[in-house]
């Protein structure tokens, strides 16, 4: 098999199993963190004041992740730009403005700063750079189908973009406005799970460090967060299943290219 249907080989079947690689992440970066709160020395950050004001850095950078999955996600129509089902690749449009105008693969750079965060937690840095190595290969591939799925779909249209766009860094100088409202319904519907979880992974790793250290002096902020950030879950799970305030999504009509509403 040529390189070129390898890397697409493998990049669907990566993205087929892409909900593991976050909980194998997270188990590693636990056991590593329980390694250095066994052996503080390793830390990178000796000072406790230097370091509560690291795990909040942390904390910030996978809110700067989540930050840009809600701005690409509240931009976007419905099934666009190469998403994918368990059927395979759908798009029934490019998406080439706002986010997608910069980088050609926002959510995944989104992503990226979702999970650097709790590896920069464990203030490990041969464990740091492996996770980037890690992300980028892994990632490489999916990105790689992906893009193998526009091109074929769109042709010109995909490759005059691309050649403009880079793939993973932004780059700012030929940002175009979204011509895409902005949605926080679709919002809601699709990053819920992301906000409840990064709460959820920064209050694991402090009470496991608390009960390693015997001490009852845990990050109030992470468990208030984690607590508002699961009620907000679970009531938005109720709506969707009592009521039809999130049973609609935007596509695009593909005569006129208005964006239409659709009940689902």
């Amino acid at each position: 098999m040529a390189l070129q249907e390898e890397f697409e080989k493998q990049g669907n079947w990566l993205f087929r199993y892409r909900s593991i690689l976050p909980i194998v992440i997270l188990l590693i970066g636990i056991a590593i963190n329980l390694q250095t709160e066994f052996h503080p020395e390793t830390f990178i950050l000796q000072q406790p004041l230097y370091v509560d004001f690291y795990e909040f850095f942390c904390l910030l950078v996978s809110l700067l992740g989540l930050g840009i999955r809600i701005y690409t996600v509240g931009h976007t129509l419905d099934w666009t730009s190469g998403r994918n089902t368990s059927e395979g690749q759908v798009a029934i449009a490019l998406n080439t403005t706002g986010i997608y105008s910069i980088v050609r693969h926002p959510l995944y750079l989104g992503n990226f700063f979702m999970w650097l965060g709790p590896a920069l937690l464990n203030g490990q840095i041969w464990f740091i750079a492996s996770f980037c190595m890690f992300y980028w290969i892994y990632y490489e591939r999916i990105m790689y189908a992906e893009e193998q799925f526009l091109r074929g779909k769109f042709n010109a249209e995909y490759t005059n973009w691309a050649q403009n766009v880079p793939a993973f860094i932004p780059s700012f100088r030929n940002f175009v406005k979204p011509k895409i409202d902005f949605s926080w319904i679709k919002v809601t519907r699709n990053e819920k799970n992301g906000l409840v979880s990064v709460f959820f992974i920064f209050c694991v790793f402090d009470i496991a460090g608390a009960i390693i250290q015997k001490n009852n002096e845990y990050n109030y902020f992470f468990l208030i967060g984690f607590a508002f950030s699961f009620l907000f879950f679970v009531v938005i799970q109720y709506l969707k299943k009592r009521t039809k305030v999130f049973s609609q999504i935007r596509i695009s009509d593909p005569n006129t290219g208005k964006v239409m509403i659709k009940s689902i």
